[in-house]
């Protein structure tokens, strides 16, 4: 009976120690969130709304040196929308770093994860109650700033002449769940670093090494994740395309592809290739977009997944 009514009651107050150990964690997550929101709110509103009128401004005048434009709102704009870019694809560092020094790596370090294994907390239960909030917030959080940066790409787009296009991958990582599918191997990552080196600086370098190396796996796999479109042309050069290239070359009679010799408009230089009937470019068009996003997001879901296992296996053995 004791056992029953005590066992309910663990979980909270596990959560509440959990809390109060990671208060100033807490409180830095919640503040840059809610801070890099309200930039991209700022920037999906006014921001917006000057740049796109200085523009039409700046394209109305027939001579731009002598027109007036406001080019500070244009310059604003720019140098807005590179930070908090910058800083969404920053959260998954940042989630790895802390949770490789301060999630587990300290507890095991100081000894503080043994004193809670011997007072009635099981390690499984341990690191089930240190991931599983973390995770949450890790993840609400992503989600925001990620869901806010594709709606203020959007605003721009067709208004801003030199708003970024889908494909530029600081906007294509920043604006879909693969970064918050990074974040969340990221906070795996740190947290088997931890568990793994039991030190948190080590912990902390690892997880963000690990992290680096998520990020340029799923970088270069992109463009070959989703099947690619293919466009013919002749001989004057790569068929025009937007979107993510894949491959660009020379096609012969036989169907066969050769790499891009980059000839540009030199006759003797595409002369040594007799046999080419064309240019063919291979690509993926914006319709490619969600189908190349969630893809990558369950590739590294995936991830996320065995690291988790790998983490309780470790735990479980020693």
């Amino acid at each position: 009976m004791t056992l029953a009514a005590t066992a309910p009651a663990a979980a909270p107050r596990q959560v509440r120690w959990l809390l109060r150990l990671h208060r100033p964690a807490l409180y830095v997550w919640t503040g840059l969130v809610v801070t890099v929101a309200a930039a991209l709110l700022w920037l999906r509103g006014p921001l917006t709304d000057a740049s796109a009128a200085a523009w039409r401004q700046y394209n109305a005048c027939r001579h731009p040196g002598s027109c007036l434009y406001d080019q500070d709102a244009i310059l604003l704009y720019k140098d807005v929308y590179q930070y908090t870019t910058f800083i969404v694809l920053a959260l998954p560092f940042l989630v790895a770093a802390w949770a490789g020094a301060a999630l587990t790596g300290r507890d095991l370090e100081s000894g503080t994860a043994r004193l809670a294994w011997t007072q009635a907390v099981s390690p499984v239960r341990w690191l089930a109650a240190k991931l599983a909030l973390p995770a949450a917030l890790v993840t609400a959080g992503t989600t925001v700033l990620v869901l806010l940066h594709r709606l203020m790409w959007s605003a721009g787009e067709g208004r801003i002449d030199t708003a970024k296009t889908w494909h530029d991958i600081p906007t294509f990582f920043a604006g879909g769940p693969i970064t918050v599918a990074l974040a969340l191997a990221g906070l795996l990552a740190g947290a088997l670093a931890g568990l793994l080196l039991r030190r948190s600086l080590a912990g902390l370098v690892a997880a963000v090494t690990a992290v680096a190396g998520l990020w340029t796996a799923v970088r270069l796999a992109l463009p070959h994740l989703w099947p690619s479109v293919t466009r013919v042309g002749d001989l004057s050069g790569v068929p025009s395309h937007s979107g993510i290239t894949v491959d660009e070359g020379l096609v012969t009679a036989t169907g066969a592809r050769l790499p891009n010799p980059h000839c540009g408009t030199s006759g003797d230089c595409l002369a040594r290739y007799d046999d080419a009937v064309g240019f063919y470019a291979e690509y993926h068009p914006v319709s490619h977009s969600w189908p190349l996003q969630l893809t990558a997001t369950a590739v590294l879901l995936a991830v996320a997944a065995l690291l988790t296992v790998a983490a309780f296996r470790l735990l479980h053995r020693r």
